[in-house]
């Protein structure tokens, strides 16, 4: 009930900043970023599309990866035309396809670009059974497993991009509270959903996704602490608001919900502020492997923070992105 209260107050936590703050708040005092380049996914709208006009604002250079290329020029020009001396890298990427991220990778690596920052922030709630090119369960392939892939596929830039610079380069995996509502064998409910639609839920498949971000997490800040790599991951809960995720179920009922809930709700900049706050504080160098919320580190859900689930699922999404 006191954490409640708290968020509905926008209580400041030990960072200064609380569920109130804007994503503009949280890096007024950011180091200067005209020298850092961003990859941000899911930046065409919603939380994304802020975490974008915000360290554009900070002087970023950003490449904006998207399925739909009309919509991601849209994104731009919206950017560009509040500040004009923006660089915006716009590339394909359909992240459900491991084809997709491989490809996009290539044609970063040819920009010859370096890279500091990498925000996993792309996500998707399918209300319909859905599974993807390669035989993954559409929620899971796009909001987690594309992701693993693209991660382990620029982890040596940006491990080359730290050494050249000495800059320590951040990765933010964007996740939900709602990791915590998946209970089981994360796995074996994966496989299932994955053969039919009998098993399939979608607000299941959805935690099963956002569970798959926090432990993907974990188990990547361990590794990097072996490798020794100048390379920091964290995962952030962004809060409830209603952006383009539930495009497909649009009405009265969604309206309806949406209303009885707004007192809860957070606007974009709110929303977008714990993932800015997580790519750009200063006080959190060297912090990896953490959750946090409303620009605060707090607790996972008990699966969240097992690190055999998380081994585990390293390595069955190791043999899921193999090419054979």
């Amino acid at each position: 009930m006191l954490e409640t209260v708290k968020y509905l107050i926008g209580s400041r936590g030990a960072s200064g900043f609380g569920s109130k703050s804007t994503a503009e708040e949280v890096t007024e005092t950011c180091p200067d970023l005209r020298f850092i380049t961003a990859i941000i996914t899911g930046a065409t709208s919603g939380i994304g599309a802020e975490t974008a006009r915000v360290l554009a604002k900070r002087g970023a250079r950003l490449v904006i990866p998207a399925r739909n290329l009309k919509a991601a020029a849209e994104a731009k020009a919206r950017i560009v035309s509040e500040f004009p001396n923006s660089e915006i890298v716009i590339m394909a990427l359909d992240l459900s396809s491991l084809s997709s991220v491989r490809k996009f990778v290539l044609d970063f690596e040819s920009l010859d670009l370096p890279l500091n920052l990498l925000v996993n922030n792309a996500g998707r709630f399918a209300h319909h059974h859905a599974i993807s090119e390669d035989g993954i369960e559409m929620t899971f392939a796009t909001n987690y497993l594309g992701h693993f892939l693209l991660t382990k596929l620029l982890l040596n830039k940006m491990m080359e991009t730290t050494k050249q610079t000495g800059v320590q380069g951040r990765i933010v995996n964007v996740s939900s509270s709602i990791n915590g509502w998946f209970s089981g064998d994360m796995i074996r409910y994966l496989g299932q959903i994955s053969r039919s639609k009998s098993q399939y839920d979608a607000t299941r498949a959805y935690a099963l996704s956002k569970l798959a971000n926090v432990l993907h997490t974990k188990e990547l800040a361990q590794r990097l602490k072996e490798m020794g790599a100048n390379v920091t991951v964290n995962c952030v809960h962004p809060g409830i608001v209603r952006t383009r995720l539930t495009r497909e179920r649009e009405g009265f009922i969604t309206d309806l919900v949406f209303f009885l809930a707004s007192k809860l709700l957070k606007t974009t900049p709110q929303a977008a502020s714990t993932t800015c706050y997580v790519a750009t504080y200063p006080r959190l160098e060297n912090v990896s492997g953490k959750y946090f919320a409303d620009c605060n580190e707090t607790w996972t859900s008990k699966l969240g923070s097992d690190s055999i689930e998380a081994s585990k699922l390293w390595a069955a999404s190791e043999i899921m992105v193999s090419e054979i």
